[in-house]
């Protein structure tokens, strides 16, 4: 059992909420005006840390609460936050791409829709950087799935972990804390050093893989443990760190232009920015970052990053093929906006239901939700396999035109 040394508070955390809203904006900017942040995918690194940092907590909050962590509600719990949500852009982008797409690029659309739907599209993304047929990457509606799927393969294997530590720890009757410390520390040591090497190699492989990514989590696990809560008092140094770690997000962001050797030692900067801020906390000075970072528009855009994360991409791919014409600037700037209006709502109305609705309504429904889940994933992948095999069909029956 976890100490109560270690326990965290489950209320949410503003500075944290900021760091969402900013790494969504990063990500967001980075695809909509590729000038103005040309480094805008570090968000997603962000994001990394705080997923690490909040699946830690609440399984130590678990373990501490009633002696054991439950992987079964574990993953009902990542269920029912994660996957309703992801299904309905995936099927909105399934329909879509029968609809506006044309059929010469069904093939490469569905086979992403199938790997998203499933979660390895970040290892079908790294198996094509391999291929000189595919090694342009050209982007697709569900190119970003790549960062879910890693998230989905980091919390199926970050528990066991977890729970293999305090088992050792229990054993041998030594402190939990120092078993988390060692044995979440070397899966992140490997995993950054595995980033080094792989990126000299393969800076694409590096950039996909699950392996050279997993001690992006593991450092924010590895705060959860040594600092759970935010200590009171220090507010100045707090404050400082706080802006130091902000502009250790920000400034890679607008400035950094190599990614050929990113992830790499570059990669550090915005993670150490990211556990900067949440060990800073929400310091009580003037000159805080907190008075910036609480402000109810942030507050509100990291409530709805991750809908915003899903969401944005597919507007921003789809319109150009309905119009015909790729989006200028002051058309990115609506696409920008409805893609707001379009994550509040999947927030409101997918998100929520599922997330806290079903967690109320108990066991059956929760049930029910899986049941639903999996039988749109299993019809988005019928339509992702059945769709270009009947359009390759349909090319292969159709006359060659020769000029004649």
């Amino acid at each position: 059992m976890v100490p109560p040394s270690i326990r965290t508070r489950a209320a949410v955390r503003p500075e944290i909420q900021a760091l969402r809203a900013i790494a969504v904006c990063a990500v967001v900017l980075h695809h909509g005006w590729p000038a103005v942040a040309p480094a805008g995918y570090m968000g997603v690194d962000v994001f990394f840390v705080v997923s690490g940092f909040l699946i830690t907590a609440l399984l130590l909050r678990e373990s501490a609460r009633t002696g054991r962590i439950s992987l079964r509600n574990f993953y009902l719990r990542r269920a029912r936050r994660i996957l309703p949500a992801a299904m309905a852009v995936l099927i909105a982008v399934t329909v879509l791409t029968y609809l506006v797409v044309p059929r010469i690029e069904w093939r490469s659309y569905f086979r992403e829709v199938v790997a998203s739907a499933l979660y390895f599209e970040n290892w079908l993304l790294a198996a094509d950087s391999q291929d000189p047929a595919r090694d342009d990457l050209a982007s697709t509606p569900v190119q970003h799935f790549w960062s879910l799927s890693v998230e989905e393969q980091f919390y199926l294997v970050w528990p066991l972990l977890i729970i293999a530590a305090i088992a050792i720890a229990a054993r041998a009757s030594r402190d939990p804390r120092r078993a988390l410390l060692v044995v979440l520390g070397l899966a992140t040591v490997a995993s950054f050093a595995w980033n080094l090497v792989l990126t000299a190699q393969d800076h694409n492989l590096a950039y996909f893989s699950t392996f050279t990514r997993v001690w992006e989590f593991g450092v924010g696990g590895i705060l959860a443990v040594l600092v759970p809560e935010v200590a009171p008092g220090r507010e100045r140094r707090r404050a400082a760190v706080g802006w130091l770690g902000l502009a250790l997000i920000a400034v890679p962001i607008v400035v950094f232009r190599t990614p050929e050797v990113f992830p790499g030692l570059v990669v550090l900067v915005p993670v150490a920015g990211a556990l900067a801020v949440i060990w800073a906390g929400m310091p009580a000075v003037r000159w805080s970052p907190a008075r910036a970072t609480g402000l109810a528009p942030v507050q509100w855009t990291g409530d709805i990053s991750y809908s915003l994360y899903l969401w944005h991409w597919p507007i921003f791919m789809f319109v150009p093929f309905i119009t015909g014409v790729p989006s200028p600037p002051w058309l990115m700037a609506l696409l920008v906006v409805a893609a707001f209006a379009v994550a509040a709502a999947s927030k409101r109305w997918i998100e929520d239901p599922a997330r806290f609705g079903l967690a109320r309504a108990g066991r059956p429904r929760s049930a029910l939700l899986l049941g639903s889940v999996a039988t749109f994933a299993a019809l988005v992948v019928a339509a992702g396999i059945v769709g270009p095999n009947a359009a390759g069909a349909e090319a292969c029956e159709r006359p060659a035109h020769t000029g004649e």
